[in-house]
């Protein structure tokens, strides 16, 4: 027998052990011969069986559904403090339960809205560079999995929600994974939708402490969340234009839409709104008489400014990708984001 019809007859033995019941086919297996996988399968003795995809899905399906959640995008719901904080209402056992809980929620739910969105788009993640490689799309999560968990979370959030938090927290969730799954179907495919949706998620984020705690929502707070989300959403669009141009398939199909001129006035607009608004914002809530011994709240407005001004070079540069990894890479932005807390804490305290 010649060494190529040896090569067949075991190509063929580990498409009986490992790919008839999960469906490998007859061109995946020819795909792996020629890239040199039946090497090792000449190497094990004949009638030993190879264990199959199935195995390895089974194993690493706990891990590939924590992946799928993108625990790094969890950082995000930390905004869930934002109203609280601003309003000095972060030092009391109630407090910190609440926001703990809802934190958790939102955590559950935006992990819902990840885990059905991989599972909806598994195919077309397979022919993506970089997406293949995620749990639904490279086969480790089976898509039948990620829809029953995700499904199984989206409905969770709201009713632990309900029964735990107050029922405005039960609402902005609800509403939240039904915006986020709509976006899933089709809004990510509408142009500026896609940015007023994802926007949108953010100040959800910010809102939603304020109303599990029953703490009156500042026009001015939510103007400058806001545009300072869009802000950072559009210019991240932009680096994805940027960085893309050119490279067909290999980025979002909508964002060929969008012109690199158009995106640069999204961000820079936004921008501007979110220091003016931040700027009222601070101007008004330090309006009154008091004790500190600085105007901490308007002295503030220097750091805040001072933080759109250093992530604008990015955003300029077209490097501007996820916010958290902007500001944990940049070590000066981290400093002056410090600054800003420390300004704003000394306000919130009256120090």
């Amino acid at each position: 027998m010649t060494e190529r019809t040896e090569r067949r007859e075991e190509v063929g033995d580990a498409m009986d052990a490992g790919g008839a019941e999960d469906g490998t086919s007859l061109a995946h297996a020819s795909e792996q011969a020629r890239r040199g996988a039946p090497t090792a399968l000449l190497d094990r003795p004949r009638g030993q069986s190879v264990p199959g995809p199935r195995a390895a899905t089974t194993l690493g399906l706990p891990a590939g559904l924590l992946k799928t959640a993108r625990p790094r995008q969890w950082v995000k719901n930390v905004l869930v403090v934002a109203a609280p904080a601003s309003a000095g209402e972060l030092f009391s056992w109630h407090a910190a339960a609440q926001l703990g809980m809802v934190f958790l929620l939102f955590t559950a739910a935006s992990s819902a809205v990840y885990l059905i969105n991989d599972a909806r788009d598994a195919e077309a993640d397979r022919a993506h560079p970089v997406k293949r490689n995620r749990p639904v799309a490279a086969g480790r999560v089976p898509v039948a999995v990620a829809y029953a968990v995700g499904g199984a979370l989206a409905v969770l959030a709201p009713l632990v929600a309900a029964a735990l938090c107050t029922p405005m927290t039960a609402v902005l969730l609800t509403a939240y994974v039904g915006m986020q799954l709509a976006y899933c179907i089709s809004l990510k495919h509408v142009l500026v939708v896609d940015l007023v949706v994802v926007t949108t998620g953010f100040l959800m984020r910010a809102m939603i402490g304020g109303l599990a705690l029953g703490i009156p929502l500042s026009r001015w707070f939510l103007i400058t969340t806001g545009f300072g989300a869009l802000f950072m959403v559009s210019a991240k669009r932009y680096s994805e234009a940027v960085q893309m141009a050119g490279k067909a398939g290999a980025t979002r199909a909508l964002l060929s839409e969008y012109t690199t001129g158009y995106l640069r006035f999204v961000w820079q607009l936004a921008a501007g709104v979110a220091v003016l608004a931040y700027c009222l914002w601070a101007m008004e809530e330090g309006g009154g008489a008091r004790t500190s011994l600085l105007p901490w709240r308007q002295l503030s407005m220097m750091a805040f400014i001072l933080a759109v001004l250093r992530y604008a070079v990015f955003a300029d540069r077209g490097t501007a990708g996820e916010p958290e990894d902007v500001v944990l890479r940049d070590r000066a932005l981290a400093v002056i984001g410090l600054v800003w807390v420390a300004m704003y804490g000394l306000a919130v305290a009256n120090w």
